[in-house]
């Protein structure tokens, strides 16, 4: 089991093959034994499931850390369900990505099925951060009505002895007024509409568009990453909803949140160059077969993006917290509706659902491509 000879790409099936590894592939008829085995052995593929693998308990830890911030609501609290759903998307996302690398020598249509479900789980993955977006950075996430708010904040800080914060100008209040219109009613429909749309076309990419996946790949995901951001788009180009005199001027800095949007951009950008490019294997085919070849560059980069943008949520959920007027009061309606386990949970649900549902297809489509071809390896 140890010693089971990795083979060049000549010796494999084609589609079994990478652009520039040459060495280091598994045959495509390992038992489940074999390929957990594989993962301490030096593959092709070994690298790239731990590193996607070791983020997991790196992601978990940083994850658990608000639960532990003085004055945070338990960790079943409503106001937590969107960080939940969150942590479910990324989860899943670190673990299919890792088991697809590990598991997919088992055959040609497990290998199949095995990728299906990792682009399910990135689709997933950019629902959850729409989730985490609507809930905690948007600045009308968890606020009353621009005047309900304005005269709640000025009778809470006048019964402090501060000074009343200045009223939004006409421009701001007609922009905070119009943008939600849109947030509330198409923000998650959408997101969740174009992750169903990136499944489809990614998982078209293992039948179709061969020669051009990997591009197709990357840049299908630009647009759930610009329909989800659209919070902190909005939030970057507006002004700050925090009053200037509040305590959270001192503990929230506005640029916090994006230096860690920016970085979380850099490294999309790094992790696509990487993808698209092939280097450094491009560069010198066969010497970057085990390690350092441009999936596992990718992988790191994603990972550190996801990090990045973990802070940038951390922070805002921070900053609501230290800011009471940014709380609901029990008598006031809110202008956006709280996190409720239909609104969380549910919305992940019903995803999840779609997204297996065309997993499902492409596996029965994949089956009856590959079977045959299959039952031919086996018997060699």
């Amino acid at each position: 089991m140890w010693s089971l000879p990795l083979l060049r790409h000549t010796d494999v099936p084609p589609r079994v093959t990478e652009n520039f590894i040459l060495s280091g592939y598994r045959f495509p008829d390992y038992s489940l034994l074999q390929c957990l085995v594989s993962a301490f052995r030096p593959t092709n593929e070994t690298g790239n499931f731990w590193t996607h693998f070791l983020p997991i308990f790196l992601f978990t830890f940083h994850f658990l850390e608000m639960f532990e911030w003085e004055g945070a609501p338990a960790p079943g609290d409503p106001f937590f369900y969107p960080a939940w759903t969150y942590f479910i998307g990324v989860f899943y996302l670190l673990l299919a990505s890792s088991m697809a690398h590990l598991l997919n020598s088992m055959s040609l249509i497990i290998r199949e099925i095995c990728f299906f479900v990792d682009y399910g789980t990135i689709s997933a993955y950019t629902v959850g951060s729409s989730l985490a977006y609507y809930y905690y950075i948007h600045p009308q996430a968890g606020i009353p009505k621009i005047g309900v708010w304005a005269q709640n904040a000025s009778g809470i800080q006048s019964g402090r002895g501060e000074e009343p914060s200045s009223p939004p100008s006409p421009s701001s209040s007609s922009s905070l007024l119009f943008f939600p219109s849109f947030f509330e009613t198409l923000y998650i429909p959408c997101s969740c509409l174009i992750a169903i749309v990136c499944v489809l076309t990614c998982c078209n990419t293992r039948q179709r568009w061969r020669k051009y996946r990997y591009a197709v790949r990357t840049l299908v995901f630009l647009l759930p990453f610009f329909i989800s951001s659209t919070p902190v788009f909005y939030r970057l180009f507006s002004p700050s909803p925090y009053p200037a005199s509040s305590q959270v001027t001192s503990t929230y800095p506005s640029s916090t949140m994006a230096v860690f949007f920016y970085r979380h951009c850099f490294w999309l950008v790094v992790s696509a160059v990487f993808n698209i490019s092939k280097i450094p294997e491009r560069l010198s085919p066969g010497k970057f077969d085990i390690w350092g070849h441009s999936h596992q560059w990718f992988h790191c980069c994603t990972f550190l993006s996801i990090l990045d943008e973990l802070h940038m949520i951390k922070v805002e959920i921070r900053a609501l917290l230290l800011h009471p007027t940014l709380v609901m009061a029990p008598m006031v309606a809110p202008q956006l509706p709280g996190p409720t386990v239909c609104s969380t949970y549910g919305v992940m649900m019903v995803l999840q659902g779609c997204i297996a549902s065309i997993i499902v297809w492409f596996g029965w489509c994949a089956y009856h491509i590959y079977a045959p071809q299959q039952k031919l390896l086996k018997a060699q």
